[in-house]
């Protein structure tokens, strides 16, 4: 099981662990909503808990709970800039449909 992240990710992580002054990395999860089943969940990683899976890039640490990692396994997350917008994207090759506004997903 493994989640990538791509050097664009690296250095976004980086620059908001530095900003805001702690945190080991990024903690990737999902949750149910929208019309399509599942959205993505991003939020700083300030520990790992007993059991979290965590997977390293340099000196980012992306953290996965246990019951989130099926979701996620192979995902790769990407930083994207495109004009004013700024967001990371997840190239995840689990999802089998999107729905149409791009906030949800099915696995």
């Amino acid at each position: 099981m493994t989640i990538t992240l791509t050097e664009a990710a690296v250095d976004r992580v980086e620059r908001f662990i530095a900003k805001r002054g702690r945190g080991v990395g990024v903690r990737l999860g999902v949750r149910k909503t929208g019309c399509s089943g599942f959205a993505y969940v991003v939020d700083f990683a300030d520990d790992v808990a007993d059991g979290d899976h965590v997977f390293e890039h340099g000196k980012v640490k992306v953290v996965v709970a246990p019951d989130h990692l099926p979701y996620l396994d192979g995902t790769e997350l990407d930083f994207a800039r495109q004009g004013l917008n700024e967001t990371f994207v997840f190239n995840n090759p689990n999802v089998r449909d999107e729905c149409g506004c791009g906030e949800s997903f099915t696995v």
